[in-house]
């Protein structure tokens, strides 16, 4: 089976769902929040720096439910273009918490 390369688009989605986890990760270390999550610590450093840009959902899911991000927030923070500062929803509200 070959893999279709992903595209300019997917690849910066991905990078966005990294930074996204890793706000919503806070002061919490890596090895506590991939723990909870059920996942390798080398697997969460991959998907927050975007080196796994389409990790399979379950995954997603588990780290979002380890570190408290509802996934409504989740897809929010996705749909949304990032602005010239890379200021989003997300961010905002991390920033104000």
């Amino acid at each position: 089976m070959v893999r279709v390369p992903l595209s300019e688009a997917e690849r910066l989605r991905g990078e966005r769902l990294g930074v996204a986890l890793r706000g919503a990760r806070g002061d919490r270390s890596m090895v506590e929040v991939a723990s909870e999550a059920g996942i390798s610590v080398e697997t969460l450093r991959k998907i927050e720096t975007g080196r796994i840009p389409t990790p399979a959902f379950f995954t997603v899911l588990a780290i979002a439910d380890a570190v408290g991000l509802p996934l409504d927030d989740l897809r929010t923070e996705l749909a949304e273009t990032p602005g010239a500062d890379g200021d989003t929803a997300l961010s905002r509200s991390a920033d104000a918490g």
